[in-house]
């Protein structure tokens, strides 16, 4: 989105590209494994590029968690129009519970992404609607919310809201496959 949107940073270095190992951080790595909690080489980025940096930050940012949202709904499409078929044997299972794995996690991600404490993208988001000198001042701070994010999630304090959160919009998300089911069923 920011290179559609005129900054070329990413792809001047080299990761405008779905190769995972491009975005792939090692301590963020090494902290996953550890603590179940870590994180990817953010994609680099230079608001003074757009046209409105604060727009086009917040445009930008909705870009993350609005493709965890279509990679969900597309898995549970194929999900619910796959079932039948592939129902009864050993791979076929696998897959289907391939495909509710990808879209039970890419929802979580979408919705923990839209959290409004920076780094993460929700903060960008919200700071956009701020007055510009509010925005601004509250960039100067933004590297301390990985601190606080952490902390958030290393005490458990988002544990069980977040994981209601993303239970409940899965659960209003899931007539989707049923839709799909009877789309390809008749």
């Amino acid at each position: 989105m920011a290179y559609r949107l005129g900054d070329d940073t990413a792809k001047r270095a080299g990761r405008l590209t779905l190769n995972p190992l491009k975005h792939l951080d090692p301590m963020g790595l090494l902290m996953m494994l550890v603590f179940r909690f870590g994180w990817a080489k953010p994609v680099p980025v230079n608001m003074m590029k757009f046209r409105n940096p604060k727009r086009g930050m917040a445009v930008t940012a909705l870009a993350g968690p609005g493709c965890n949202l279509l990679i969900t709904v597309a898995a549970l499409f194929l999900y619910g129009a796959l079932i039948r078929p592939l129902s009864g044997n050993a791979v076929g299972e696998t897959v289907l519970e391939l495909l509710e794995l990808t879209a039970y996690m890419s929802l979580g991600f979408c919705i923990f992404n839209l959290i409004p404490v920076p780094p993460l993208d929700g903060s960008k988001i919200l700071f956009s609607a701020l007055s510009d000198e509010a925005y601004w001042k509250l960039m100067r701070y933004e590297r301390y919310g990985s601190i606080a994010l952490i902390l958030l999630v290393w005490t458990g304090f988002l544990g069980r809201p977040l994981s209601r959160l993303i239970q409940g919009a899965y659960s209003y998300l899931f007539p989707i496959a049923r839709a799909a089911f009877h789309l390809v069923n008749g």
